[in-house]
């Protein structure tokens, strides 16, 4: 198994992202920390995984919180001795945050994504990183979306945040592989199966007067593939990534567009 001995922190472990990468990890052997701000959906995750022999204990926790972050780091050294991987799959909802044109979205939604993205990712990165120093070891992994490489209408501030997250990892990464820490991040395309993807899509829908099925084509259309990718795709791609096999890679991002973007 990949992840065989491998003590793995995910955030935002209750939504679409979260969970199938925490599956995808518990099917690699990894022992599994889990947080989200929602406590029944973390807690049945986490009962899930023990249910099929694997390890995985679950606790409720804001992503902005440095202080809880940091407790809660401390739990797990405790319990577990280290940490191997920390994977960032924190989201926000995105109902006043896409769909409308720049120059008539308000500032503050158009800060908010930015700012949100910026701040967990900055303060989750840093805390976990402080404790992989001192092994020498670990994974950070972040995970953003195709706008921040290329221009979509009425994205808001969430092109730039997923832009800022990605240049946070590259340059994390400079800073920390000295240590022996590898960080690394994942840009899928939209995936029709999160709700997340399901609300976004309905929004720019709406806005261009087309229905759902058809934005869906749309952004289907600009693959090689004419298809979107799925989370069991992009969940499967992150678990070699935070493996020792992909030791030789660190400092980037991984294009899951199926070819939309060239990279």
């Amino acid at each position: 198994m990949l992840l065989e001995d491998k003590v793995a922190v995910i955030y935002g472990a209750g939504g679409a992202v979260g969970r199938a990468v925490t599956l995808a990890f518990a099917r690699e052997g990894a022992t599994l920390f889990l947080t989200g701000r929602h406590a029944a959906s973390v807690e049945d995750l986490a009962r899930e995984i023990n249910a099929i022999g694997e390890s995985a204990e679950a606790e409720v926790l804001d992503a902005l919180d440095g202080e809880g972050i940091d407790k809660h780091l401390d739990g797990v050294i405790a319990k577990a001795g280290r940490i191997d991987i920390s994977f960032n799959a924190v989201g926000i909802r995105n109902t006043h945050l896409q769909g409308v044109p720049l120059v008539g979205l308000d500032v503050e939604e158009f800060v908010r994504p930015i700012e949100t993205y910026a701040r967990s990712y900055f303060l989750i990165s840093r805390l976990a990183a402080r404790r992989m120093v001192a092994k020498r070891a670990g994974v950070i992994m972040t995970v953003t979306s195709t706008p921040s490489r290329t221009g979509i209408p009425l994205m808001g501030g969430v092109g730039p945040a997923m832009a800022a997250v990605e240049q946070l990892t590259r340059n994390l990464s400079a800073e920390l592989a000295p240590n022996g820490i590898r960080v690394l991040g994942l840009r899928p395309t939209g995936m029709p199966e999160s709700d997340t993807i399901k609300e976004v899509f309905a929004l720019h829908a709406n806005a261009w007067g087309i229905g759902w099925e058809q934005f869906r084509e749309l952004i289907a259309g600009r693959s090689h593939g004419k298809r979107l990718s799925t989370l069991t795709e992009m969940a499967s791609v992150a678990a070699f990534m935070a493996s020792d096999r992909a030791s030789g890679m660190t400092g980037t991002v991984v294009n899951l567009s199926l070819g939309a973007l060239d990279d």
